[in-house]
């Protein structure tokens, strides 16, 4: 879900700046790319790890490892990371 809301943020943003209809892409840092958006190496290190979020918790043969990681206190961690990146997308809409 942290993907999805990300994602989403960032082709509203993506409509905002360009002003066209967004990639039919879930690459996060593609998206920026192609925004314009400057990424400094934390948030392309975390727009990359959420985007692999996506396709481990999407395909079946990475799910059971991707289950395993999870623990509470990853979770924790990453929900946090993926709200922290959700304020500064909404702070440049």
């Amino acid at each position: 879900m942290g993907h999805l809301v990300i994602e989403k943020l960032l082709k509203a943003l993506f409509v905002k700046r360009i002003g066209e209809y967004p990639p039919l892409i879930h690459d996060l840092r593609r998206i920026c790319e192609k925004s314009g958006i400057e990424l400094d190496m934390p948030q392309q290190i975390i727009l990359d790890s959420i985007t692999r979020f996506n396709i481990n918790a999407r395909y079946d043969d990475y799910k059971q490892s991707f289950y395993l990681l999870c623990t509470e206190s990853f979770t924790n961690e990453w929900v946090e990371k993926i709200n922290n990146c959700r304020l500064w997308i909404k702070e440049q809409l």
